[in-house]
């Protein structure tokens, strides 16, 4: 098991005592990489709206009592700026976000404004530090123009988006090109890499219409899930996966100014694509009497993409980084994390960091370059 011992001498004990800021902290994947980052030594700010989910894993954690917790909008540029400049921040995380696919047919508006002018105002209020920083810019894999090929996406496809989500995915990703291009010159203080993540579950996910929080709640409750465009495949992966992407690719940023500006695809191996109901079926393997229902009925739903792959070669061959736990690894840590929540909520902060040391030590068994110490 990692000891404390063990982080002071790992790849990532950068983080040891560094002022960090995430935003959208108070989200699923943002309060996993707090999780992580506090028993790394740093010290976290967090930026974000109030938890988007009730329950959420942020409050489950209880979060609030080890960070800096701010609840400012991503789009007030000036109270972002004034946070900026007097946090100082020696490395930035950008996961704040509308992340929901059929939430921006429902609200466009709330969707561009948040993920492109949000970017754009942390963009302009890094433009204004003194101070060497290191950004990772979380987008999502959807900014790819999919024609839903059976090849993984590679970070020079053509970017694009069908639905308001993926189409401001892919603007935000622009944005942040030009910026990088006109303002932030390869050997100036801030250094910026953007990170594209498939679909990722893991424990403390409730947002409403994924397929993950959407079974637990129901099968929780005793009914049957309702599954929307069961065959649809996806690269599933659990949450610690792409953030440790993350971590690895700011580790990497902060010392080899040539990744400036340079993207990253952080996704499972192209043959661990699983379709929605291969991924029910395996949770359910996890829960007593539970059933679903195959709706079926993509033709009367907006659209949403059938077939998405990453390719992943990029990170592998220039951070050294690759996801390594099987689909089956993915589903048993998901489906006991909800068991535990849903038998005793009480223990839940235990539980998310016992499944970060467990992460940990699977990836330092199976020679992950992060996990090792140096």
């Amino acid at each position: 098991m990692i000891t404390n011992s063990d982080y002071q001498k790992s790849y990532f004990k950068i983080f040891n005592e560094s002022s960090v800021i995430v935003t959208g902290h108070t989200g699923f994947k943002g309060s996993w990489l707090v999780a992580w980052l506090n028993q790394l030594g740093a010290r976290v700010t967090g930026l974000a709206l109030d938890p988007p989910s009730k329950p959420s894993h942020f409050e489950a954690i209880s979060l609030t009592d080890s960070i800096q917790d701010h609840r400012i909008n991503i789009c007030d540029k000036e109270a972002l700026q004034s946070l900026i400049k007097k946090t100082k921040p020696e490395f930035v995380f950008h996961l704040a976000a509308q992340p929901l696919v059929r939430q921006s047919y429902l609200d466009p508006f709330e969707t561009y404004t948040t993920n492109v002018l949000g970017t754009l105002n942390l963009l302009e209020a890094l433009r204004l530090l003194e101070n060497r920083c290191t950004a990772v810019f979380i987008t999502s894999d959807k900014c790819y123009d999919n024609v839903e090929w059976v090849w993984g996406y590679r970070e020079t496809d053509l970017l694009g988006g069908k639905d308001p989500y993926s189409a401001s995915k892919g603007a935000a990703e622009l944005l942040i090109r030009s910026h990088v291009k006109s303002f932030f010159p390869q050997g100036g203080l801030v250094r910026i890499a953007i990170g594209r993540a498939g679909n990722v579950i893991g424990g403390g996910d409730w947002a409403h219409e994924r397929i993950v929080p959407d079974s637990v709640r129901s099968w929780a409750k005793g009914e049957s899930v309702q599954l929307r465009n069961s065959q649809a495949t996806r690269p599933w992966q659990h949450v610690l996966e792409p953030l440790s992407g993350y971590l690895s690719l700011a580790v990497e940023l902060q010392q080899r100014a040539e990744l400036h500006g340079e993207p990253f695809n952080f996704g499972p191996p192209a043959h661990q694509n699983h379709t929605v109901l291969d991924l029910v079926k395996a949770m359910s393997q996890y829960w007593d009497k539970v059933s679903w229902e195959d709706l079926d009925t993509s033709q009367e739903n907006p659209y949403e993409s059938g077939l998405l792959k990453l390719n992943c070669d990029k990170a592998l061959q220039i951070l050294d980084w690759q996801a390594f736990l099987s689909f089956q690894e993915t589903v048993r840590m998901t489906a006991e994390w909800y068991s535990s929540y849903y038998e005793n909520p009480s223990t839940i902060r235990d539980v998310t960091l016992s499944h970060i040391r467990k992460y940990e030590d699977f990836a330092r068994g199976r020679g992950m370059r992060w996990a090792q110490q140096v």
